[in-house]
């Protein structure tokens, strides 16, 4: 965490060693770089800054002070339904607005889903996240294994957005 200078605002500082990363890797943290650019939704993390040296990558994103609605659900429990309906409204937004821009995250789950201040959703971590095309399948395995779509597990080629939304429930 750190304020950031210009606007006063508590960020998030992801710090990116390139030396630590094959080319590979590399395309992938420019990939998500790119996708972030694209975004701009209130129940999204936003990118504010990419600073780049010979070594290091630094991304400075919005702060979502309230942590992961992982934790927060393992310290407060089961949510109310109310609750549970608003954040869920949050996440479907935030998904829908990726799958206009012709964007798949892949890897939904609890733990990148983050809290603002107000206790408002903000999707996080876009690191596996790609661009997708109507009708043509993605064959890459991305995400977590608890809320990964069954197509996954059998190597088949699959839907991005349908991945996303099998996520979700």
């Amino acid at each position: 965490m750190a304020t950031h200078v210009v606007t006063r605002s508590k960020v998030a500082i992801k710090i990116i060693d390139k030396t630590q990363l094959d080319e590979d890797n590399l395309k992938k943290i420019f990939r998500e770089i790119q996708i972030m650019k694209l975004l701009g939704h209130p129940h999204i993390v936003r990118l504010y800054q990419v600073m780049e040296t010979e070594r290091m990558i630094y991304l400075v994103t919005e702060y979502a002070s309230g942590g992961e609605i992982f934790d927060h659900i393992v310290a407060h429990g089961r949510m109310a339904e109310r609750e549970a309906r608003k954040k869920f409204k949050q996440i479907l937004a935030a998904v829908s607005y990726c799958h206009g821009r012709h964007v798949v995250h892949r890897d939904l789950k609890a733990e990148n889903l983050l809290l603002d201040a107000s206790q408002n959703i903000k999707i996080a971590d876009f690191g596996f996240s790609n661009h997708f095309e109507v009708d043509q399948k993605l064959s890459t395995w991305c995400g977590s294994p608890p809320y990964a779509a069954p197509e996954l597990f059998i190597g088949k080629q699959y839907d991005g957005p349908k991945v996303d939304i099998w996520s979700m429930v």
